[in-house]
């Protein structure tokens, strides 16, 4: 016994100095390994428990190409129009990364509301409290979720689906004696276009919206959905019945249509350098007071998990 008590701090003194050695060769402090480390596994663990954050997206990938297949092999080939056939090969893009990116917005939404309240409902919020990770780096992993996991996966989703695509069109193309300059043009711009849409609404503009939503999962006991809707429901119908007036739905509204960079039309994708804008999106008030809201949020979500219990 007394030789593995003695073995066992040995070991555990033996990784200290490995992570130790490990972090100094890399010029990072051994603190910040130690702190990283139980986040790192934190985000892993939810990869690991919702496989909806990379399924659905990776479904909404199939369905766009079985389509796209569809209309290349298809319409495109079967119509001798010249005009005709570019544009069925050049439309779908825009198509296919909205449905990807909605699809991911969905899974955002209903698994922030979802993180908190179900490790209370199947009461294993009993088993990862007594794990050495605390409140706060359990509530930020799960934040990071639908603020940085879904934004880049989604991202490469789209790239390598419309690589795809651009394959596909680039032989017909070609086929057909039409230059692919100008889809692959605008190919590119529209993921430039894409990769800033993504920073600056779904992640920074996005922010409160998610962390209210963590905020509910953390507190309902039961119908998280509703408890998230109804308030906001309320307040606007009571505005409207005392004074005729719509500017709390308003300002719902334009937290939701994404603010200064709301999603462009399709023909700005061809410019997209007119819609790149980040100026005026740092300047907005609304994006400044949405951060700190957010941030109330989330500070809020881990005080009530540290005092929840299971349901």
């Amino acid at each position: 016994m007394n030789s593995q008590s003695n073995a066992m701090p040995e070991a555990s003194r033996d990784s200290q100095i490995g992570d130790s050695q490990i972090s100094e060769s890399r010029g990072i402090a051994p603190g910040a390994v130690t702190a990283i480390r139980p986040f790192y596994w934190s985000v892993r663990r939810e990869l690991w428990e919702n496989r909806s954050i990379y399924i659905a997206p990776l479904a909404a990938s199939a369905v766009t190409l079985l389509g796209y297949l569809i209309a290349t092999l298809g319409f495109a080939l079967s119509t001798t129009n010249m005009a005709q056939r570019r544009e069925a090969l050049e439309g779908p893009y825009s198509f296919a990364m909205g449905v990807i990116m909605g699809t991911a917005f969905i899974v955002s939404v209903f698994y922030s509301l979802e993180a908190l309240h179900g490790e209370r409902r199947d009461r294993s919020i009993l088993f990862w409290k007594s794990l050495p990770v605390s409140d706060l780096t359990t509530v930020l992993s799960k934040a990071s979720i639908p603020l940085v996991v879904l934004p880049v996966l989604s991202f490469a989703i789209v790239v390598a689906t419309e690589l795809i695509m651009l394959g596909l069109s680039t032989l017909v193309l070609l086929a057909s004696g039409l230059s692919v300059a100008r889809l692959w043009t605008m190919v590119f711009q529209m993921w430039l276009m894409l990769l800033y849409h993504l920073v600056t609404v779904h992640v920074l503009w996005y922010a409160p919206i998610y962390g209210w939503l963590l905020l509910v999962s953390g507190w309902a006991r039961r119908a998280a959905f509703l408890w998230a809707v109804l308030p906001w429901l309320a307040i606007g119908a009571v505005e409207k019945i005392a004074f005729n007036t719509w500017h709390f739905a308003a300002m719902l509204g334009y937290r939701f249509e994404g603010g200064p960079e709301a999603i462009p039309g399709v023909d700005s994708f061809f410019d997209p350098m007119t819609q790149l804008t980040p100026g005026r999106f740092l300047s907005s008030p609304g994006l400044w007071i949405g951060l700190v809201v957010a941030v109330a949020f989330l500070a809020a979500a881990v005080r009530l998990r540290r005092c929840q219990g299971p349901i």
